[in-house]
């Protein structure tokens, strides 16, 4: 498979896998950011992409900047329709500003298969053992 990616930017950076067998891609900001405790910002990347029709791109967090600094990825899905400028939304939970340079690494994405179901309402769902019980449900 191949992923399409179109530079928006001439000092843009590809999206690239650091080492062989990892599952997702690092994106890289085309801008320098500082955020502030408690910001959630969006950063250009510079790129566009196409990714194959029945396939999605999934943001996910960098390990080291949501551990070390409290960076947390807002999630992020790419549809394959989708054309324009991938932009990486991301939020400060720490308690210090911190400042993304542009070509740094900020979230991996991961391109996985998507499977389309028809939505059917019904009046009942089926029991299981598990029923209605929700977040706490299983216990600590």
């Amino acid at each position: 498979m191949f992923l399409n990616v179109k530079k928006l930017s001439l000092d843009a950076v590809l999206p690239s896998y650091a080492h062989d067998g990892d599952a997702g891609m690092d994106m890289y900001s085309n801008e320098t950011v500082t955020i502030e405790p408690g910001q959630a910002v969006k950063i250009k990347t510079g790129v566009a992409m196409e990714i194959p029709e029945g396939y999605v791109g999934l943001m996910w967090d960098k390990s080291g900047l949501s551990t070390n600094h409290r960076i947390k990825s807002l999630g992020g899905v790419i549809d394959s329709g989708y054309r324009g400028e991938s932009l990486l939304g991301v939020i400060n939970l720490g308690i210090e500003s911190y400042t993304i340079e542009k070509g740094h690494k900020v979230v991996q994405m991961l391109i996985q298969k998507v499977e389309r179901v028809e939505i059917k309402e019904v009046n009942e769902l089926s029991d299981t053992t598990r029923g209605e019980g929700g977040f706490g449900s299983t216990g600590k």
